[in-house]
């Protein structure tokens, strides 16, 4: 077995967790399997696999290995397709993840329109509120709120979100319409904290602070906006989660000319050019529904007539 063939044998027992199975998606026996990794961990003088009676697992050096060698058979399969002519078409499992509250709202329609238009691929989502790793969790593709560190990751941004201080309109009418982030300090609020225990002051334009009552402190920003439609006070939020209560009726936004700059949109994923099609497929299919959204280019916060 060659060298390409062996990396194909590693990648195939990676995906399987098994070197049984990888024998039967290859259509080898599971001894050539056996023997191509023992001879790869030689070449490389590392143990790519922890082995056991049940099961097969990556080494960290194996995690490593994979992650270097997976785009480069990509490359590689692609480049034979084009010799031949043919174009790798999108297919295969696709993970995507996203904020909770904005993959419900804003991926989750671009992933059904996706599947009609590629229905050689599946989707699993991953929607949750923190940070996943994408090599780590095995994702393809995710959407980041956030100013991004420096990594090795690709990313497209797609647009930018005001932060916003929001209430009910009945709220307001009770309690007055602040003016100036001082002005917090004689309103309630409801706040949002990740571990639903503390919650830090709300930061301005320039770096002023203000300092509301917290009457309710929750960690779910859907119950924070519930609750400020229902007039229990003023809550801080990204323009998409208020959006909708804002175009009907059910929100202001106050303090507008304090905002702090916003926050910028990406999606991110890792491989760039060397991504598989389904990956760069769909980072184009979001990308040009992503830049058309209104709330995500400063806009759609008009209440409707």
């Amino acid at each position: 077995m060659d060298h390409l063939e062996t990396l194909r044998c590693f990648i195939a027992v990676a995906d399987a967790g098994g070197f049984a199975a990888a024998a039967r998606r290859l259509g080898v026996s599971a001894t050539a399997v056996t023997r191509a990794i023992a001879a790869l961990e030689a070449r490389l003088s590392v143990l790519l696999f922890q082995r056991s009676t049940r099961t097969v697992r990556l080494t960290e050096a194996g995690e490593r290995f994979l992650a270097d060698c997976r785009p480069l058979l990509t490359d590689l399969q692609e480049a034979e397709q084009a010799a031949r002519g043919a174009q790798a078409d999108p297919q295969g499992l696709l993970a995507i993840t996203a904020p909770h509250m904005f993959g419900m709202r804003h991926v989750a329609p671009i992933v059904q329109d996706f599947l009609h238009a590629q229905p050689r691929v599946q989707v699993r989502t991953l929607f949750v509120n923190r940070l996943v790793h994408l090599l780590e969790e095995g994702m393809d593709v995710a959407v980041r709120i956030a100013h991004l560190p420096d990594s090795g990751l690709t990313a497209v941004q797609v647009g930018t979100l005001r932060r916003l201080v929001v209430a009910s309109p009945a709220y307001l009418a009770q309690h007055g319409e602040p003016r100036h982030p001082a002005d917090l300090v004689a309103h309630r609020a409801i706040g949002f904290s990740f571990d639903n225990n503390s919650v830090s002051p709300w930061k301005f334009k320039d770096g002023v602070v203000g300092q509301p009552h917290f009457s309710w402190v929750s960690n779910s920003n859907e119950v924070d906006i519930a609750a400020a439609e229902s007039g229990l006070g003023l809550t801080r939020c990204l323009a998409y989660q208020a959006a909708q209560g804002v175009r009907a009726g059910r929100l202001r936004v106050v303090l507008a000319a304090h905002e702090p700059p916003p926050v910028p949109v990406h999606i991110v994923y890792p491989a760039g050019r060397r991504a598989p099609a389904k990956v760069r497929a769909f980072v184009e299919f979001a990308r040009e529904r992503l830049s058309a959204e209104p709330v995500l280019q400063g806009r759609g916060l008009t209440r409707k007539a």
